[in-house]
């Protein structure tokens, strides 16, 4: 059974951080890119970052370059995203994502993160 599960999300100031975490299993996680999208209320879906299977390469919306970084540890089954100098604007429900064209397509179940003063 595939899993992904978040955990980390939370309330936070403007200008403080936060790490999520993506735990994985039931599925070959060093085969699979990993990403991480958000959606803030009443807009779509967006893609935040991503970095290969190997980890030896990263991508990021430009909104969060320089602020958000994405990493993960293929003996532990995890990604991770470092989110520092948090705005208000990267209010939003925060999901984890597993690919692999032609086999797989995974979502965890999101994990909520709120930058408020």
């Amino acid at each position: 059974q595939v899993q992904l599960v978040e955990s980390g999300g939370g309330l936070v100031q403007p200008g403080g951080s936060l790490r999520l975490s993506c735990a994985a299993s039931g599925f070959i996680f060093g085969w699979y890119a990993m990403s991480w999208y958000r959606q803030a209320p009443g807009k779509e879906r967006e893609l935040v970052a991503s970095i290969s299977s190997g980890g030896g390469s990263r991508n990021y919306a430009d909104s969060v370059k320089g602020r958000f970084t994405i990493s993960r540890d293929n003996a532990k089954n995890t990604a991770a995203l470092q989110m520092n100098s948090l705005k208000p604007e990267d209010t939003a429900v925060y999901y984890c994502n597993a690919r692999r064209a032609g086999a797989g397509n995974y979502w965890g179940q999101g994990t909520q993160v709120t930058v408020s003063s």
